[in-house]
């Protein structure tokens, strides 16, 4: 193992790695953030998120609620369509768990744009024979939750909070909702990368944390062993090893849970090994791009002097835009003392900009048709600050450190690093003359990725 040689390949790759863990038999040997990203931060996990419902449900299991060939349908007698097929009706728990509940194509966007999440699932036609083809399908997923909701009387969390969170150390955590109010399942869970590392740990262990029984040997058995086939147009090595209980089957007898942009909670039962990541990965080629790098430095590495132990800093250690704090401003910039501009019409819905420079300080309000933002930037310094901007489902207020640069007299560049979660958004002002050119770039994204804009001064 060469931990130290790991690292440096992780940041020579200009792998968006923002948080990671790496333990061995419960021991810490690498723990190390990307500034701004801090220790105790809860972070979205993505589809990680599913991983953590599968043990909902084998604790649930565990504990009679439910069983693993209940069908789908018992569980909602109101929510059934008119005519029930017999591919819906041979659907169970186990399918939803092992991704071959029959739908061929996939269907988040048609159940997430529906108001009634569980309605819309029943009603969709289910093409295959349940456990007979594998459909990845965070709405799958959901489907556990909705169920677990069910059976146990109470929200996933409540349910979780004495069973999984508590034992494991980990402080009550967020986790999103359907808009019926049903815990989403298949995302928007936020944990903390050390909750992660906890929880991988617990996997390691067969389903015991600190001497407590979490999840019983038998779930976590079926849970990391093949129950489909997910090799069918896939060229990720990792994700093609087959798929158990909502995790991944991975080379060597490893596993993991992963989720978009690079979330990863990766057990490797031989080594004695689990690292855990949060990340700001364009896309699953870079993550597949870290399992490589974990098995050919940490699993099959050379042995090395010691271990390294490191705080933050060592991943990536700047950010783009942080990196500019402290320029100089150049002389000659544009007076910009309550300057307002008015918007095209835009994707962000911004009617108005407001700018108030004043020393090392910029008081940028937003203006939109039903609210207004306002950021306060320093050119010498990260602040931080309190905005409303979108998790997994849906806007939620969270912290972002944020900071100001000019890059030249007329080209104004405002970063902002929202470290709840991967997204890093930058805004970029050319101004000339009474026109505004206004750039907004975010380094990923499941929705709008970056737009341009023209306003006009008013003032």
């Amino acid at each position: 193992m060469n931990t130290n040689l790991f690292l440096k390949q992780i940041e020579q790759s200009n792998l968006a790695v923002n948080s990671l863990i790496l333990l061995q038999n419960g021991r810490t040997l690498v723990e190390s953030y990307r500034k701004p990203y801090r220790k105790d931060t809860k972070q979205l996990l993505f589809s990680l998120s599913k991983s953590v419902t599968s043990i909902a449900v084998g604790i649930a299991w565990d504990n009679g609620y439910l069983s693993l060939d209940d069908q789908v349908i018992s569980f909602f007698p109101d929510k059934l369509p008119e005519s029930i097929s017999d591919h819906l009706a041979k659907m169970t728990v186990h399918h939803l768990l092992a991704m071959n509940a029959g739908h061929h194509h996939n269907i988040y966007s048609q159940v997430a744009e529906s108001t009634d999440w569980v309605g819309t699932f029943l009603s969709l036609d289910v093409e295959h024979e349940p456990g007979s083809y594998y459909r990845y399908s965070t709405h799958s997923t959901y489907m556990l939750s909705a169920i677990l909701e069910r059976a146990t009387g109470q929200k996933l969390v409540d349910f979780l909070m004495p069973r999984l969170f508590e034992p494991l150390s980990i402080s009550r955590p967020t986790w999103e909702s359907c808009p019926t109010g049903i815990t989403a399942g298949g995302m928007g869970l936020s944990l903390s990368t050390a909750d992660i590392a906890r929880f991988g740990q617990m996997l390691l262990n067969k389903g015991e944390f600190a001497g407590h029984r979490v999840v019983s040997e038998a779930f976590l058995e079926r849970a990391v062993s093949e129950q489909s086939d997910n090799r069918r147009d896939e060229n990720r090595i990792d994700f093609a090893q087959g798929y158990g209980y909502q995790f991944f089957l991975c080379r060597d007898g490893c596993f993991m849970g992963n989720g978009g942009f690079g979330q990863l909670c990766f057990v490797a039962p031989k080594q004695g090994i689990v690292i855990a990541t949060t990340s700001g990965m364009p896309s699953t080629k870079e993550l597949q791009l870290l399992l490589d790098l974990i098995y050919e430095h940490i699993l099959k590495g050379e042995d090395e002097d010691g271990f390294l132990v490191s705080g933050e800093g060592v991943l990536n250690p700047e950010i783009a835009g942080t990196n500019r704090i402290s320029q100089p401003i150049p002389e000659s910039i544009p007076e910009l003392n309550d300057a307002c501009y008015a918007l095209d019409n835009n994707p962000l819905g911004i009617r108005r900009l407001k700018f108030a420079l004043r020393d090392k300080q910029l008081d940028l309000r937003l203006i939109y048709e039903d609210r207004e933002r306002r950021l306060v930037f320093n050119f010498e310094r990260l602040a931080y600050t309190q905005d409303t901007f979108i998790k997994d489902l849906a806007l939620h207020e969270q912290e972002a450190a944020i900071c100001a640069s000019w890059l030249t007299n007329t080209i104004l560049e405002l970063t902002m690093v929202y470290f709840e979660t991967p997204y890093i958004v930058t805004y970029t002002f050319t101004f000339e003359n009474q026109r505004l050119l206004f750039q907004f770039h975010q380094n990923v994204s499941l929705g709008l990725k970056e737009c341009s804009m023209i306003g006009q001064i008013l003032n």
